[in-house]
């Protein structure tokens, strides 16, 4: 008998150490709070219907601040975060930015904030509201008034605040939209030029940089793939180019296009399906490719263009079908169900009535910060690969964050974010970019 109770006292002892073992085991399978790789395993998720798969794969390369002194075929890591100079970044919290403004000093002249007053399409409409344009700086094509006063954004120092604010956002990568060389939209003036500019500050701040390709005149699936040539051949060995690392650890580069609708389905498909006339798959200029979804149609013109994913953009809760929260459900399952990304966009309100008079119905009230706060919880339900925020700087829209802060002319009262400071919607903005990332650690496991 005390042999036996000897052996099984033995066994007990065995298991028992094998249990911890494997315990301990799984235990370096979680994800650390927000340094980590990704999930291990996720690599091994497989190809589907030919097509890598992109899902839950949205993380950045690290990378040196010219990718030459680091080639791409080196060893760099998947990451789903990394440490700024203002704290913790995220690179699946993603921000739209834009460069179109301009000042005398830096400019000669004012740049979109002396924006027109844009007319009603149907003539008897526009007879009803004002014509004309912003006279800077009083009074500009904005509801709110930055902090930094009517800014260019050629100005290094304009440029460093944005970085910084950015970076206390915790959004880890700048969407900056983008015209080619020479172009510009119709009341801006071309700033390609500025793109360097842009790279570096972001880079200062363990910020990236991807590209919103807008429309232009022109715009076609041909010049597209000229544009995207253009950019990663001028662009992808900075430090700051943001790349997307897909499920079998390719690490590619990321482009959002706006208005993808624009143009038939049938003719991106021969620039982004492998059998296309001009087909960039499989090419070292190959991308992850979001479109926009406005219309419900849109989801099935998307796929057959052979585009990776789809975002929202606006701002304005039940503007379109893209952009009405309760719609992502059902998008993310299309997405899931297709083999694409789904990236919701959100915002912190909208307002366009500087520059459209006549578009009041559209207005979405912040109610201090309780908008922006149900919309980011309405994307983080969808359990989304990324979040976009709309917006950093669109001052015309009134979807920014950027700091703004009270003012009253003779003509004049700007909205603004009290009761709270200028930094509010930054700070709500960490708050769910933390929260976000929290969620997917469990998701992950």
């Amino acid at each position: 008998m005390a042999r036996l109770r000897r052996k099984a006292c033995i066994a007990l002892l065995l298991f028992t150490i094998f249990i911890f073992g494997t315990m301990m085991g799984l235990r370096t399978l979680k994800p650390t709070d927000g340094f980590s790789d990704l999930a291990p395993g996720l690599d091994l998720l497989p190809m589907i219907g030919g097509k890598v798969d992109r899902r839950s794969v949205s993380r950045d390369t690290t990378s040196s601040p010219v990718q030459a002194q680091n080639p791409a075929g080196s060893n760099t890591k998947a990451v789903l975060s990394n440490s700024g100079p203002e704290g913790i970044i995220f690179y699946d919290v993603h921000i739209f930015y834009h460069i179109w403004y301009g000042t005398p000093h830096m400019d000669g002249k004012y740049i979109h904030w002396d924006h027109i007053l844009v007319p009603h399409w149907d003539p008897k409409i526009a007879s009803s509201y004002p014509r004309g344009r912003h006279m800077p700086p009083e009074d500009i094509g904005s509801s709110f008034y930055p902090e930094l006063g009517p800014y260019s954004s050629r100005d290094p120092d304009v440029l460093e605040s944005h970085m910084e604010q950015i970076g206390a956002s915790a959004a880890g990568v700048l969407v900056l939209s983008w015209y080619p060389p020479g172009l510009a939209d119709d009341n801006g003036e071309p700033s390609e030029d500025l793109v360097p500019a842009v790279l570096d500050a972001a880079y200062r701040h363990n910020l990236k940089v991807a590209f919103h390709l807008q429309p232009y005149r022109g715009r076609n699936d041909q010049t597209v793939h000229d544009n995207i040539k253009y950019i990663i051949d001028r662009y992808a060995d900075h430090g700051a180019f943001y790349k997307f690392t897909t499920s079998t650890g390719k690490s590619l580069p990321l482009f959002y296009i706006y208005d993808t609708y624009l143009t038939p389905p049938e003719s991106w498909a021969e620039f982004l399906t492998p059998t296309g006339s001009h087909s960039v798959r499989g090419s070292s200029y190959d991308s992850i490719f979001i479109a926009l979804i406005v219309e419900e149609r849109h989801k099935h013109d998307i796929l057959a263009g052979g585009f990776d994913g789809m975002y929202t953009y606006f701002a304005s809760n039940g503007f379109s079908f893209g952009s009405s929260h309760q719609n992502w459900k059902a998008i993310k399952a299309f997405c899931d169900g297709n083999n694409l990304l789904f990236i919701p966009s959100v915002g912190p309100g909208y307002i366009d009535t500087s520059i459209r008079p006549w578009n009041n119905h559209n207005m979405r009230n912040r109610v201090n910060g309780r908008y922006y706060e149900t919309a980011l919880q309405a994307a983080l339900n969808v359990r989304p690969d990324m979040v976009a925020i709309t917006s950093f700087n669109e001052w015309h829209e009134g979807t920014q964050i950027e700091r703004a802060v009270p003012k009253k002319t003779v003509t004049r009262v700007y909205l603004d974010y009290q009761p709270h400071g200028p930094d509010h919607y930054l700070e709500l903005t960490r708050h769910w970019a933390e929260q976000f990332n929290k969620e997917k650690e469990q998701w992950l496991m």
